[in-house]
C-alpha cells in the first residue's frame, strides 16, 4: 500500500486506474461480439447460396444463441463462438509481457476473451451430451480494439500484432475464413480400437433414440498429433 494515499484514497486510485479500464474492455467486447455475429450471420447467408449452387445438402447457418453465443454450422461442424463475461490479465509467463505496446503500459494486457470451439454437428442434432468439441482459438480484445489470436494453424500466427493490429469488420471476417478453413481441414478420425472395447449397457441403451456413446474428431487421440498446438 502507497504509505501517502489514506485507504479511501487508494481505493479510488484503484478504481479510477483498474476498474474503468475494465469497463472500457466490457464496453468493448461487448461491441466486437455483436459485430462478430453480424458478421457470421452475412457469412453464413453469402456461403450458402454459393454452397447450395453445387449441392443443396450442404448446411450451412447461423444461429444466436444468446447474448454471449453464437454458432456457425457448416456441413458436419459446428464452431461455437462464446464471449467471456469478465476481464482477463495474462500471467507473468505469458509471452504477451513480451510486447513493448504492453510493457509501456500494462493496462494494454486487460483482455476480454471471445472462444471458438470446433463440435460435430450431429452432437447437436442427436443431442449427445457427451460429445467432446475442441477449443480451436481465442480471440483477445483489449480497452484500445487491439487484439491478438491464440490458436491452431494460421490462426495461431496470422493475427499476433497486438501492438498494431484493431478488432474491425475485415479482421473478424479474416478470422472466421481462418477458423472455417481449418474446421473443414480437421478430419474426423476413428477412435484407437482399445479405446472403445469396452462399453456398458446404460451407453449402448437408446434414449429417445439418441446413441450416447462419445464422439469427437480426434476421440482417444491426442489433440497436439496434428502438430498445431495452441501458441
Amino acid at each position: 500500500m502507497d504509505a501517502k494515499l489514506t485507504p479511501e484514497e487508494l481505493i479510488l486510485k484503484l478504481l479510477k486506474e483498474k476498474t474503468s479500464l475494465q469497463l472500457d474492455v466490457r464496453k468493448n467486447m461487448a461491441d466486437s461480439f455483436i459485430m462478430l455475429k453480424e458478421t457470421l450471420q452475412e457469412f453464413a447467408k453469402n456461403l450458402s447460396q454459393k454452397a447450395n449452387s453445387f449441392d443443396k445438402r450442404i448446411n450451412i447457418a447461423y444461429k444466436e444463441k444468446n447474448e454471449f453465443e453464437a454458432t456457425l454450422t457448416v456441413a458436419e461442424d459446428v464452431l461455437v463462438f462464446y464471449m467471456q463475461t469478465n476481464v482477463f490479465e495474462f500471467d507473468q509467463s505469458h509471452q504477451v509481457w513480451q510486447n513493448s505496446y504492453v510493457k509501456n503500459n500494462e493496462g494494454n494486457a486487460y483482455c476480454g476473451i471471445i472462444s471458438i470451439y470446433n463440435f460435430l454437428s450431429d452432437s447437436f442434432i442427436y443431442n449427445r451430451s457427451n460429445d467432446a468439441g475442441y477449443l480451436i482459438a481465442r480471440i483477445f480484445v483489449n480497452h484500445e480494439m487491439h487484439y491478438f489470436v491464440e490458436g491452431k494453424r494460421q490462426l495461431g500466427f496470422l493475427y499476433n500484432d497486438f501492438s498494431n493490429s484493431v478488432l474491425d469488420k475485415k479482421a473478424v471476417t479474416e478470422i472466421i475464413n481462418s477458423a472455417v478453413i481449418y474446421t473443414l481441414s480437421f478430419n474426423l478420425f476413428v477412435p484407437p480400437f482399445d479405446n472403445i472395447k469396452e462399453v456398458s449397457v446404460s451407453a449402448m441403451e437408446e434414449e429417445n433414440n439418441r446413441m450416447q456413446l462419445q464422439t469427437g474428431k480426434r476421440l482417444g487421440f491426442r489433440f497436439s498429433a496434428d502438430n498445431d498446438n495452441l501458441r
